[in-house]
């Protein structure tokens, strides 16, 4: 009997139970393949006991439509800086990657599945360039990995935030308000440009386009009569004035030490207030519904692809590589091209001189 593990890792997005499935399904049209999977990332294969389970037909059956994973998610630590808690209550963090892969061995397993973002994928280069049969398959609602036109969940996430924006249309029109709607995206402006583009949003503020507070204002002004008027803004949490910095704070949790972004509506807030602009202000901050819910149509459509590939790629010991979509193919890139740079927004791109051919500004 043949065995491949399965493990997500990071944070969770719609979609990858429609993965688990597709591998599952694929490989039961093979013989002698058993699939398991790690609860929650690779801390399944390193704790005592060890935390795994067998995905069959019977536990995939139905759960494409589902949220989440059923295997669970981390996106901290990992099997190269694992936490171990000192008896002063300090924190240390121990390589126990060689450990795991032996562990691996032991267990009879042929290859790795692996499905996650940016940092899942450093983790799969490392342990591939350690000998570990290994496949990647790209998960992010960010979509900002180079090497694929779009990760699963990303068109969900911005679904979620299209529906925001509506809704926030609404209310800002009945109250007189500017409404400021922050969204997800880390470093990449993707969900907030579209979002912004769908749902008709005045402004689109973006990590790539550094904003003057008073070209904001500006182009506020010129909705707003005798006070009367509403403006829509969607903000990337990783959006930044000219010459400033990200909204954000330093992470205190063990095991993940990355910069929380946050604030970014709070802070433009307060700096379209210092200019003068007096008109009724809110914020909505989004948050984590951009991860749950129910995958659309495309996302589940993409997962399956990318779930069957994946299985494929083990037959034909593609390892080292991640699953990648260029339409109209499904095909698959080294990890080390993979992780060479994010995929943001250019500033003269098509979509960009789309919204500002519709009027939305970008503060610059």
């Amino acid at each position: 009997m043949k065995r491949v593990l399965v493990a997500t890792s990071g944070g969770d997005c719609p979609g990858l139970n429609a993965v688990i499935r597709a591998i599952v399904k694929r490989a039961s049209q093979e013989r002698d393949w058993e699939i398991i999977g790690s609860i929650q990332a690779y801390d399944g294969l390193l704790k005592e006991p060890t935390e795994i389970v067998v995905l069959d037909e019977k536990k995939v059956s139905g759960i494409h439509v589902r949220g989440g994973t059923i295997i669970g998610t981390t996106n901290k630590g990992g099997p190269f800086a694992w936490p171990i808690k000192n008896k002063d209550g300090s924190w240390d963090y121990v390589d126990r990657s060689d450990e795991m892969i032996r562990k691996l061995q032991y267990m009879g397993v042929d290859a790795v599945i692996s499905i996650g973002g940016e940092g899942s994928l450093q983790i799969s280069e490392k342990l591939f360039e350690k000998g570990l049969n290994i496949i990647g398959v790209p998960k992010t609602i960010d979509n900002d990995l180079s090497m694929t036109d779009f990760t699963f969940g990303y068109q969900t996430a911005v679904q979620i935030a299209t529906e925001a924006v509506d809704k926030l249309v609404t209310t800002a029109q009945s109250h007189n308000r500017v409404l400021i709607l922050e969204v997800m995206g880390r470093y990449a402006g993707w969900i907030a440009l579209n979002a912004a583009i769908a749902g008709g949003a005045e402004v689109c503020l973006i990590p790539e386009i550094p904003y003057d507070i008073n070209k904001v204002v500006e182009k506020l002004q010129t909705r707003f009569s005798r006070n009367k008027g509403f403006a829509n803004i969607v903000i990337s949490e990783g959006a930044k004035p000219i010459g400033g910095d990200v909204s954000g704070e330093q992470s205190s949790e063990v095991g993940y030490e990355n910069l929380r972004l946050m604030g970014a509506a709070a802070r433009l807030m307060k700096e379209i207030e210092s200019t003068g602009f007096d008109a009724d202000m809110r914020e909505t901050v989004l948050g984590h519904l951009q991860r749950g819910g129910i995958p659309n149509a495309y996302d589940r459509i993409l997962a399956t692809q990318f779930g069957v590939k994946a299985f494929e790629m083990v037959l034909e010991e593609k390892f080292g590589e991640l699953v990648v979509y260029n339409h109209p193919k499904i095909c698959s890139v080294p990890f080390k091209e993979a992780i060479q740079k994010e995929k943001l927004v250019e500033p003269d791109s098509n979509l960009v001189h789309t919204a500002k051919g519709i009027g939305i500004s970008f503060g610059d």
